[in-house]
């Protein structure tokens, strides 16, 4: 005997939308779960470097990405590893243990000063140009008039001394921002030019000078330069941050030292 609004003995339209729902979601869970693993995974032993085991039920089919521009296209999850040889050694055996560079670290691409392996391209606009460009290019990018124009000024490392002097500025042409100021730290015979993310500088405009604390003075020759003059790739931009930033810990020795 059926009674109102059951389809089958003991089963009703409420029975079905819980069940449809708890189905739907244990598969959402799965799925969800697999996508994540899209990025950074598999991932390595802490302790013995190997890859973990990707099973059969958390690592999804790998999905193709087509890049724009016929720049080609990437599977992921990729399933490889950093190769680049650190230098790093541990500290402790045990997992989690941190590690202390053996090398120099503001060029090791260790710690504060670490960077990922990114495409060794320039990041392009929609029409095709390079993201990032010097305003000597001519697209019609200038300074504010309320602001200070840093061209010209000397830029001061940490230790108060001098580093190099801007030259041009780099412009974000997907967002009209400045993200670099270009500085000339070689000499007449030898010049040589290198980038400076704009998070890093403060421009004292009433004072003619910017100051970095991120590194010191002599430390901006060894800046890593771009290969091309007019050009930055994603790989050259991630490893100019890195720099500066590794300064933040290693530019000088006090900084390694605890505060505590």
């Amino acid at each position: 005997m059926l009674f109102s609004g059951e389809f089958l003995p003991g089963i009703d339209l409420v029975s079905i939308c819980n069940w449809t729902f708890l189905l739907f979601f244990i598969g959402l869970v799965f799925y969800i779960q697999q996508e994540s693993r899209r990025e950074g995974y598999p991932l390595e032993s802490d302790t013995r470097g190997r890859i973990e085991d990707k099973g059969q039920v958390w690592y999804g089919p790998k999905k193709a990405f087509h890049l724009p521009h016929g720049r080609g296209t990437v599977l992921q999850p990729h399933g490889t590893r950093d190769t680049r040889n650190h230098a790093l050694r541990r500290t402790a055996v045990w997992p989690g243990a941190p590690y202390e560079p053996t090398g120099n670290p503001m060029k090791d691409a260790v710690g504060p000063g670490s960077y990922a392996e990114r495409m060794d391209l320039a990041d392009l606009t929609d029409d095709g140009r390079p993201r990032i460009a010097p305003m000597r290019l001519g697209d019609g990018y200038d300074v504010a008039n309320e602001d200070a124009d840093p061209r010209g000024m000397t830029v001061y490392g940490c230790d108060d001394q001098p580093g190099g002097v801007v030259v041009d500025l780099w412009v974000d042409r997907s967002e009209a921002i400045i993200r670099y100021m270009e500085l000339n730290v070689g000499t007449s015979d030898a010049p040589k030019n290198v980038l400076l993310p704009i998070p890093f500088a403060v421009v004292k405009g009433s004072q003619r000078r910017i100051n970095v604390h991120a590194i010191t003075g002599a430390q901006f020759t060894d800046v890593p330069q771009t290969k091309v003059p007019d050009e930055v790739t994603r790989l050259e931009e991630d490893k100019v941050s890195a720099y500066y930033g590794g300064g933040k810990l290693y530019a000088t020795p006090d900084r390694v030292e605890p505060w505590i």
